[in-house]
């Protein structure tokens, strides 16, 4: 049974930095394109970044440059180190794993494309 838990939320002024974590448990292929997402009440859930097992990540156009995903494949453990944070960024952010045959995101971005999440962890910029 997959199970994701974040930490790393809190509180930042506009300006300032988080990082969040993501430790995956139950599992263990080492396949995983793994995903942070955020909602807020004004939004829906929208993907913020991904990466596949090899290190490869893909940003959304509003945090690039600001955000950094990376990944620790020993763990399968995801980082996302947020930088230059806005009141815009206050949202729930939330840890998704999709698994694959090859280690490769091909395209998954969309919330239906990852089947296991983790409850989330509030991220509040004011």
């Amino acid at each position: 049974h997959v199970q994701l838990v974040e930490s790393g939320g809190g509180s930042a002024q506009p300006g300032g930095s988080l990082r969040l974590s993501c430790a995956p448990s139950g599992y263990t292929a080492n396949l995983a394109c793994m995903a942070w997402f955020r909602q807020s009440p004004r939004n829906e859930r929208e993907a913020v970044a991904r990466i596949n097992t090899y290190g490869t990540a893909k940003y959304a156009d509003f945090v690039k440059g600001r955000f950094t995903v990376a990944k620790d494949n020993a763990k399968n453990a995801i980082y996302l180190q947020m930088n230059s944070l806005q009141p815009d960024d206050t949202a729930m952010y939330h840890c998704a794993l999709a698994h694959t045959q090859d280690g490769y995101c091909s395209g998954r971005w969309a919330e239906g494309d990852f089947g296991w999440w983790g409850p989330g962890t509030q991220v509040t910029v004011s």
